[in-house]
C-alpha cells in the first residue's frame, strides 16, 4: 500500500515537470513569462499543486462518538414560530431588497342581511267618471208584478273604493248609434245643484217617444221625458244624453222618491252623493226595460244615502212594445178583493194601490175604497199627483 502512494506522488511530480517543458518549447521568453520572477507575459500561468507530505496523507478524522446522534436522542429541528430567522446581511455590491412590511390583516365583518325595503303601495287613482261596474241586464231581476222597483245586490251600490271622491263632477255618456242614452254618473254636491228654474225640454224626443194618453186609466200622457239625473240634482235641462222615454209610472212612482232623498240629504249636510243611473236595454230596442239607480253618500260612508235599485219602466194596464215604443190598453189585472183606490184620510187624496206614496202612508190615515173615481171627487178627495188616478 505504501509503495502505491509513493508511485502516485512521483507521477504527480513528473506531470508538473512535463508541463513546464512544454511551455518553454512553445516559445516563452523569460523576459515576459510568469515562470520567471519579476516579469510579465500573456501566457497562461502555471498553477502548481503542492504535494502533501506523507504524514499528511492520513485518513479523515473520525468524529467523536459523543457527536453522533443516537436513536434515543432524536434531532429536534427548531420550531418555525419560536426563533426568528436572523436578519440577512447583504453582500458587498449587492442591493438588499427593502424589508417588506406585512399588510395589516383585514377583518371582514360578518355579512349583515339587509331588511327588505317596505314598499308603500300608492293610493289608487280615483276613477272619474265612475263607469266601471258589473254587466247588468233585465234578466238579472224578477219580472214586474206590482212593485215599481226591486232592490239589487242587497241594496248596496256596485261602486268600488277608488270611485268615491268629494270632488263634484257630472258625466253623460255619448248617444249610441241608435241615439240611445248610456250610463250617467255624478258626484253631486251643493255646487252642482240648480239655482234657476227648469227650462222647457219639449224639444227633445228620446228614442221610442210617442205622445199618447189613456183616459180610461186617468193618464193624459203615457210617457215622460225622464231625466236620468234629475234637474234638481245637477240642473240639466234639454240634455239629450240625459233624457230617456220613461213611463209616467216609473218617473213619478219610482224615480222621484229617490231623487228627493238625495236632494234633501245634500241640502241638509253639504256632503256629496255618488250617483249613477244606467238604462237597461235589450238588444236594439228603443225603449229601456228599466233603469238601475245607485246612490252612496261619500263623507259618511253611506250612512245617509245608500241604495241600489232596479226601476221597472212599465205602466200598469198598458202593454208596451219596447222595440218601437208602441203601446195598447190591456186593463189592470187586480187580485180579487183588491180595492180600486187607497185613500189618505188626512190629506184627502186618493191613490192607485200600487202608488209608491201608499207605502209611506201612516196606517191610521190609510183606507181602502171600492168605487169610482167620480164618487171620490164628489166626496172632496183629489187624485194623487204621482200616480194620477
Amino acid at each position: 500500500m505504501e509503495e502505491m502512494k509513493l508511485m502516485k506522488q512521483k507521477l504527480a511530480v513528473a506531470s508538473v515537470l512535463l508541463l513546464a517543458v512544454l511551455l518553454l518549447l512553445a516559445g516563452c521568453n523569460e523576459n515576459d513569462c510568469l515562470l520567471h520572477p519579476g516579469y510579465h507575459c500573456e501566457c497562461t500561468p502555471i498553477v502548481t499543486t503542492e504535494i502533501p507530505s506523507e504524514s499528511e496523507l492520513t485518513a479523515p478524522e473520525t468524529p467523536a462518538e459523543s457527536d453522533i446522534p443516537t436513536a434515543t436522542e432524536p434531532v429536534t429541528e427548531p420550531s418555525a414560530d419560536t426563533t426568528a430567522s436572523p436578519e440577512t446581511t447583504a453582500q458587498p455590491g449587492t442591493t438588499a431588497e427593502p424589508e417588506t412590511t406585512a399588510e395589516p390583516e383585514t377583518t371582514v365583518a360578518p355579512a349583515t342581511t339587509a331588511e327588505p325595503e317596505t314598499t308603500t303601495e300608492p293610493a289608487p287613482e280615483v276613477e272619474i267618471p265612475a263607469l266601471t261596474m258589473p254587466s247588468f241586464s233585465a234578466s238579472d231581476v224578477p219580472g214586474y208584478t206590482d212593485q215599481p222597483y226591486v232592490a239589487v245586490n242587497g241594496n248596496i251600490p256596485f261602486f268600488t273604493a277608488n270611485q268615491y271622491t268629494t270632488r263634484s263632477y257630472e258625466y253623460y255618456s255619448p248617444l249610441d248609434a241608435l241615439g240611445r242614452c248610456g250610463t250617467v254618473v255624478a258626484s253631486i254636491g251643493r255646487d252642482l245643484m240648480p239655482t234657476e228654474d227648469r227650462e222647457s225640454i219639449s224639444s227633445v224626443k228620446p228614442t221610442g217617444w210617442h205622445s199618447i194618453s189613456y183616459p180610461e186609466l186617468g193618464i193624459d200622457s203615457l210617457y215622460n221625458r225622464s231625466h236620468l239625473i234629475a234637474f234638481q240634482l245637477t240642473g240639466e235641462n234639454a240634455n239629450r244624453e240625459n233624457l230617456i222615454t220613461g213611463t209616467r209610472y216609473m218617473n213619478q212612482s219610482s224615480m222621484i222618491p229617490f231623487e228627493n232623498l238625495v236632494a234633501d240629504y245634500i241640502k241638509e249636510t253639504g256632503n256629496h252623493v255618488l250617483y249613477r243611473v244606467t238604462p237597461v236595454i235589450t238588444g236594439n230596442n228603443l225603449i229601456a226595460d228599466g233603469v238601475l239607480m245607485e246612490g252612496w253618500s261619500v263623507e259618511d260612508n253611506g250612512d245617509g244615502v245608500c241604495f241600489c235599485v232596479y226601476l221597472y219602466n212599465v205602466q200598469p194596464g198598458i202593454e208596451i212594445d219596447y222595440a218601437t215604443g208602441d203601446s195598447q190598453y190591456v186593463g189592470i189585472d187586480r187580485p180579487d178583493g183588491e180595492a180600486d183606490f187607497i185613500l189618505n184620510t188626512n190629506t184627502k187624496k186618493f191613490h192607485y194601490p200600487y202608488c209608491s206614496s201608499v207605502s209611506a202612508m201612516s196606517d191610521k190615515n190609510k183606507q181602502e175604497y171600492f168605487g169610482s173615481r167620480e164618487e171620490l171627487i164628489e166626496q172632496g178627495y183629489k187624485p194623487c199627483g204621482n200616480c194620477k188616478p
